[in-house]
């Protein structure tokens, strides 16, 4: 029995060995899936993470970088980089990264405008173009896509026209020749 005795004690020892290295293990990996720097406040990991927080504008800015990401420049409405970036702006209006990717990402977004435009989606490129203007009103470049938008609208609304005579010519012929046959 003394040598189980004698026993107890190392394994006592070496269980408790164990289970330290194990804490320091566990407290190891932790720290490291957590980004954790000892000694560092929150404000100072998130002014090192570039800024990243759960504030509103940190939200916005990760939701717009994920649409820009997507090619979600200006749509869908409600879910695009550039109505987040906006929001942004609301919330920080010196916001630097919104205001570059908005200047950044501008030509892009504009072509798209003139794609919806050229593929006579007017509405979601009349939009598209009023959300540019909400960034920057004075382009240029948004002037010229308000005047091709005018004139597609002109140019739909005399096919339309067109179309609404020829189906009324065709009815005035359905009509004389339905009043002719009876009077025989």
């Amino acid at each position: 029995m003394s040598r189980f005795a004698s026993l107890a004690p190392r394994q006592r020892l070496l269980v408790g060995v164990f289970l330290i290295v194990l804490v320091v293990l566990a407290g190891g990996v932790y720290a490291w899936l957590h980004d954790a720097v000892p000694g560092q406040s929150t404000a100072a990991k998130d002014a090192q993470a570039g800024g990243k927080d759960d504030s509103g504008v940190g939200i916005l800015l990760d939701l717009a970088k994920a649409a820009v990401n997507e090619k979600r420049l200006v749509a869908p409405a409600g879910s695009n980089a550039y109505e987040f970036y906006l929001s942004v702006l609301q919330l920080d209006p010196q916001n630097k990264t919104a205001l570059d990717q908005l200047h950044e990402s501008f030509e892009e977004a504009s072509a798209a405008v003139e794609r919806d435009i050229n593929n006579n989606n007017l509405d979601e490129a009349q939009r598209e173009l009023s959300l540019l203007r909400e960034f920057d009103g004075t382009n240029y470049i948004l002037s010229l896509l308000g005047g091709k938008l005018d004139a597609q609208r002109q140019i739909q609304i005399r096919q339309d026209e067109a179309r609404a005579a020829i189906i009324q010519a065709q009815r005035q012929q359905q009509q004389a020749a339905g009043s002719g046959g009876s009077m025989f």
